[in-house]
């Protein structure tokens, strides 16, 4: 199992003058002591308006500059959104990171689940599939070498040289994001890896992979000519600290992450937003938690949150269900720089080693499975397709205008 983390720059209200500056400057510092810890991956989003949630526009000039402050860590685009940005503006921009950190970009794909997005780039939610699809087909040969051209449906380039090239051959490996967690087998008929950000248990987890193994196996239909890349990655909450009371007191604002996410994606009958500034989302978060004690609470229990020891527990369960990649969300609500560094520390310390040590084990049951040598049972997954997990299911923010 490798292991990464998350960012998606969360931050609540009030904000303060250099809130943002603070922000940015601290996730770089904790970015840098997980490459010096051996973490394997950084993942950054891209969103575009979504207050207190995520102020992270530009995850290329993000990466770029943790690309020049490590030197091992892969850096990961979680996602580029092809909805939002022409296609060669995306292949010169993972082309560039890619030069920039001497190959170690991976270039993960996605749509974008919220009109509040999607409206201001006038795209329509109901296009955004068929659009991605294409920016798919599109971007994939401006990485060779020599030119290319594309006339479709949402984007037409003429015969082009986009420049420059990225360092690895013949691009670097490609990932969708699961908004919804029946991307995840779509992402294995695509042949792309598969970014979940649905915090599943380990019972659905191991649905999923064999949903995702036996589409990539047996159902394939590429987008384009690319290379495939088979590999599963799940977004957990995350804190290590000494004892699983204090992780859990370090980590009381995660399910600000699921709060916010369901407000954005889950838009009104009407698709529309209140104004910039009209909703205090972390005032009704605060709401949220003291109306549903029990629900914040198991939802915690359900990340790997606690001590090395309970979070050791949880991950073997993961394990079996044969997971590539735990995604570690760390920086959410207002959870401290000092507890996100210390909790990184600890953890790449006392748990990592030994799960990162048995990735081997995993690759040889991949192997396996690609070369058909190991039919995987199809399991129905309908049973395990709650997108937010049982306890947050239920929250329900409201849209109204602060006084």
């Amino acid at each position: 199992m490798k292991f990464g983390i998350f960012y998606e720059l969360q931050l609540p209200r009030p904000w303060a003058p250099d809130d943002e500056l603070t922000l940015y400057q601290n996730a770089l510092e904790q970015i840098e002591l997980a490459d010096k810890c051996g973490y394997d991956y950084a993942w950054q989003v891209e969103h575009h308006f979504l207050e207190e949630y995520s102020h992270s526009p530009a995850p290329e000039s993000f990466l770029a500059a943790a690309s020049q402050r490590t030197k091992q860590i892969r850096l990961g685009h979680g996602i580029c959104q092809l909805t939002t940005n022409h296609p060669a503006r995306v292949a010169e921009r993972i082309a560039t990171l890619d030069l920039l950190s001497k190959g170690r970009v991976e270039m993960g794909m996605g749509e974008s689940s919220s009109s509040t997005e999607l409206e201001p780039f006038g795209v329509a939610v109901d296009d955004k599939r068929e659009i991605f699809e294409e920016a798919v087909r599109a971007i994939m040969p401006m990485f060779k070498d020599g030119g290319s051209e594309h006339h479709g449906k949402h984007f037409d380039l003429p015969l082009r040289n986009v420049l420059p090239k990225p360092v690895q051959k013949p691009h670097p490996p490609l990932w969708v994001a699961c908004s919804q967690l029946d991307t995840l087998a779509k992402c294995g008929e695509w042949g792309m890896g598969a970014l979940g950000f649905q915090f599943v248990s380990a019972d659905a987890a191991h649905a999923w992979v064999h949903a995702y193994y036996n589409a990539f196996v047996k159902r394939q239909q590429k987008l384009a000519e690319y290379n495939t890349n088979p590999n599963i990655a799940l977004v957990s909450f995350f804190m290590c600290a000494k004892t699983d009371e204090e992780a859990r007191a370090r980590a009381d604002g995660d399910t600000f992450f699921q709060f916010c996410l369901k407000y954005y994606s889950s838009p009104t009958g009407d698709r529309k937003r209140p104004p910039p500034g009209a909703v205090n989302m972390w005032d009704e978060y605060n709401k949220w938690k003291r109306a549903n004690p029990e629900a914040h609470a198991s939802a915690l229990r359900g990340g790997l949150i606690g001590s090395p020891e309970t979070i050791r527990r949880k991950l073997k369960k993961f394990q079996t269900s044969n997971i590539d990649q735990v995604v570690l969300l760390n920086q959410a609500g207002r959870n401290t720089h000092e507890h996100i560094c210390e909790s990184l520390e600890l953890f790449a310390q006392e748990v990592m080693p030994e799960f990162q040590a048995a990735h081997p084990e995993l690759l040889k049951w991949k192997e396996r499975v690609l070369n058909r040598e190991l039919d995987l049972e199809e399991i129905d997954t309908s049973a395990f397709k709650l997108r937010y997990g049982g306890n947050m299911a239920k929250i329900a923010p409201v849209v109204q205008a602060a006084e």
